[in-house]
């Protein structure tokens, strides 16, 4: 009987070693890739500026015409305009070119 006793002690804690190692392995297959692909989706929504074509989350592709604190007013056909949430909207197809700043040079700084 004595065996038995002093074998006890070790089983104990096995069992709380196997929930704690499960619940890292949910963490990082489960919790930590969905808060990546959160931030992101954050970021981009974000980024959003006119001239962006981009999809909503229903499947509708505008361009993007205006951006509020909150909404962003997409074109999706010639003259029609319409309010979505900025969580709505679910990728960028295409990023708006930025202006490109005129290259301007002096008469001092021109080496010929």
């Amino acid at each position: 009987m004595q065996y038995l006793a002093a074998g006890g002690g070790a089983g104990g804690f096995t069992p709380i070693l196997m929930i704690a190692l499960l619940f890292g392995v949910m963490y990082f297959m489960m919790i930590r890739p969905q808060q990546k692909r959160r931030r992101e989706a954050e970021a981009m929504q974000s980024a959003l500026g006119p001239g962006d074509e981009v999809v909503t989350i229903g499947g509708l592709y505008g361009t993007v015409t205006g951006v509020e604190d909150d909404a962003v007013l997409l074109e999706i056909a010639p003259g029609v305009q319409t309010r979505y949430a900025r969580p709505a909207i679910a990728r960028v197809v295409t990023r708006a070119e930025l202006p490109s700043e005129p290259v301007t040079e002096d008469a001092d700084t021109v080496k010929e």
